[in-house]
């Protein structure tokens, strides 16, 4: 299986590292020449992964098409191609459903959604794909946890959860900081932040089958200190904030 990236950033570098670090089965990857830097990177680093010329390349060369690039440089560029129907075409854009991909695409080749983040790139975390396809979550099962959607407008809900990655970060920088603003050393606080967070994700994932309430809850202790900060966010509207910035992005994604 020759495995093709049209568009070469940040998620088809995590994708592309999960792919070759992993037990699938594939002869190569065919990465675009948009981003030089990382193409580069991504051939010296795997001897699988070579340079095309052009995407029309791409597409003639291999059987699977993961389309990586941003909405504005897809609604430019898809259109353009030449695609074949033997073909599968992961779509990793954000707004360009399926329906509009295949007007840009034209013969009859499988089309499916997918929603990876950058810890692909350490074959962990949750991939939705719209429509369900054996092979395609089989394929993305090697590198995280597929999990198959059947209506795409349930899909574009995931979407809204991808918005939270940004702020989750600047969570923890904005707690580390608070940290070396008292005299420590960024490198400490960045190290605990990271694991103390990691640590109660990763008890949060064990505990998933449960209401997440219950942990919120075992977190406290009457008159606690996390009962203190979890009282004192939602006087503050912080988690409001956090549906209004979901809808928010849902409203965007909608528009499309």
């Amino acid at each position: 299986m020759k495995l093709g990236f049209i568009g070469t950033g940040q998620i088809a570098k995590a994708t592309i590292t999960g792919i070759c670090t992993s037990k699938i089965s594939f002869q190569k990857v065919l990465v675009s020449p948009r981003n030089r830097n990382i193409a580069q990177k991504l051939k010296k680093r795997f001897r699988k992964v070579n340079i095309a010329k052009t995407n029309q390349e791409i597409i003639d060369k291999c059987d699977w098409i993961f389309l990586t690039v941003t909405p504005k440089v897809g609604e430019k560029i898809l259109p353009k191609l030449n695609y074949r129907s033997s073909q599968t075409i992961i779509n990793f854009i954000s707004t360009i459903g399926n329906s509009q991909l295949k007007r840009y695409v034209k013969v009859k080749a499988k089309i499916v959604r997918a929603l990876p983040l950058p810890p692909i790139a350490l074959r962990k975390g949750p991939v939705p794909i719209c429509p369900a396809n054996k092979k395609v979550k089989r394929f993305f099962d090697h590198l995280g946890t597929a999990v198959e959607i059947s209506d795409e407008k349930l899909f574009t809900n995931f979407w809204c959860m991808t918005a939270m990655m940004a702020p989750y970060y600047e969570i923890l920088n904005t707690l580390s900081k608070w940290l070396s603003s008292k005299g420590l050393k960024k490198t400490d606080t960045q190290k605990y932040i990271t694991s103390l967070f990691s640590a109660m994700s990763d008890d949060a994932v064990a505990n998933s089958k449960e209401d997440l309430k219950i942990l919120i809850k075992n977190s406290q202790t009457p008159g606690g200190l996390n009962e203190q900060a979890l009282n004192k966010l939602r006087k503050l509207g912080f988690y409001k904030l956090l549906d209004k910035a979901a809808n928010n992005v849902l409203k965007r994604l909608k528009k499309k």
